[in-house]
């Protein structure tokens, strides 16, 4: 198991940027493919990013190419988002999410979950 722990959210206009992070604890960090997802309110739960163990690959919703871009450090036992460009639909909780196994955009193929973090784009 590993834990995990969202910051970064906040208020902003559009146009803003943030960085969100994810700092896991526990288990082995480098070995999980990693994920963000966020849910707006009324809104079902959507994959938002994903990089693999060894940050070699990545993936995106295509609503967020270009503007946004995940990393990871697994000196620091650390995922981010940075997002810049961000727009009034991009409001909704933020979560990370880890998978042992799967390097996957579904949210039943990852195990571990963090609590979320709010971002809020105001126009």
């Amino acid at each position: 198991q590993v834990q995990l722990v969202e910051s970064g959210g906040g208020l902003v206009q559009v146009g803003d940027s943030l960085r969100l992070s994810c700092a896991a604890s526990g288990h082995s960090f480098s070995i999980y493919h990693m994920g963000w997802f966020r849910q707006a309110p009324g809104k079902e739960r959507e994959f938002v990013a994903l990089i693999s163990s060894d940050g070699d690959s990545t993936s995106y919703v295509s609503s967020v190419k270009g503007r946004f871009t995940i990393s990871r450090d697994n000196a620091k036992n650390t995922m981010y988002l940075q997002m810049n460009s961000l727009k009034s639909e991009d409001t909704a909780v933020y979560y990370c999410a880890a998978s042992y196994s799967s390097f996957s955009r579904r949210g039943p193929d990852y195990d571990n979950w963090g609590q979320g973090t709010q971002v809020t784009v105001s126009s």
